[in-house]
């Protein structure tokens, strides 16, 4: 696979991919934001609708949206009301367009971690 993002997520608290999860992914351009996809994580863990945005993936800063908090409560896990991770925000990088950017997040209520594959 060349070039583009993709966006994978996994409960690890359960051991399945975490469907059903909204993502939202913008592209930063100063103060402006565009939108590049937004949706829910599909039965396959992924972020469905990257691959036609492909040709609309450049250079710059990005950030993808996860809403955790929403996510657990619609699983029945009891948060606080103020929850630990509520809207996670991570902001990237892509600076080379021919490379795939893939984004695979490990995540429970309380914690979550993500690195660059797709190299």
């Amino acid at each position: 696979m060349n070039g583009g993002i993709s966006i994978h997520v996994v409960d690890v608290a359960s051991g399945r991919v975490a469907e059903g999860l909204q993502v939202r992914l913008e592209r930063l351009d100063g103060s402006r934001r565009e939108l590049v996809c937004e949706g829910r994580v599909g039965g396959n863990g992924l972020l469905p609708g990257l691959d036609a945005c492909k040709a609309q993936c450049s250079a710059g800063v990005y950030e993808a949206s996860l809403q955790v908090a929403a996510f657990y409560r619609a699983q029945g896990l009891a948060l606080p009301a103020v929850p630990f991770l509520d809207e996670l925000v991570y902001r990237f990088g892509v600076g080379d367009t021919a490379q795939h950017y893939h984004l695979p997040f490990k995540l429970t209520a309380w914690g979550v971690s993500c690195f660059r594959g797709g190299a």
